[in-house]
């Protein structure tokens, strides 16, 4: 039904993300994903893209002392990275799923009130075939993505595209083939 555009990963929760041509999908969510946040030095709270859009703007390069000196430039304020305790720092699902026409739908017009058409910051963009390209049907269902097996849970409220639970744990390449894995759910349900 379809296949796999483009993978990214967010390093640093609320930071730009970096496209990368493979990733291994873990039960918490793609390898690396999330798994730093920005913290007040002061204070050590969180940082958060919601009260601090600027974030956005920083791509993470890996050095934690690099990225902690240019998000304190950036914001005005010192920061540092601190390690997110208890895996990555996902705010709904392990995994964000959008597809191509959605994003095409949203550079339309019909985008969600906070979500942005040019970077939906989802994990899998993916290319689908004419007759399956509305991913909000998919709730409920089993979804195999590369070696992937992901069940679609719940559309975002303030975004593009699904999130996703990890049923079986697996790498995921660029131009990898996306199928449905089951039964549509029961009307009703």
């Amino acid at each position: 039904m379809g296949r796999v555009e483009q993978i990214a990963v967010y390093p640093v929760k609320s930071l730009a993300g970096r496209t990368v041509p493979a990733a291994r999908v873990e039960v918490e969510g793609l390898r690396g994903d999330r798994a730093y946040a920005v913290v007040d030095a002061a204070t050590g709270e969180r940082v958060a893209a919601r009260t601090s859009p600027r974030l956005r703007e920083v791509v993470a390069t890996g050095d934690a002392d690099a990225d902690s000196a240019t998000l304190t430039a950036v914001l005005g304020r010192p920061v540092r990275l601190a390690p997110s305790a208890g895996g990555p720092q996902v705010d709904a699902a392990a995994v964000h799923l959008v597809s191509r026409q959605a994003v095409d739908r949203a550079a339309a017009g019909e985008v969600p009130v906070g979500c942005s058409a040019e970077d939906p910051r989802a994990n899998l963009l993916l290319e689908l075939a004419a007759d399956d390209g509305d991913e909000r049907t998919w709730v409920g269902r089993r979804l195999r993505v590369g070696e992937a097996l992901l069940r679609v849970t719940r559309l975002p409220r303030h975004c593009l595209g699904v999130y996703a639970e990890v049923l079986e744990p697996g790498e995921v390449a660029v131009g990898d083939p996306v199928g449905l894995d089951d039964a549509p759910p029961a009307a009703g349900r």
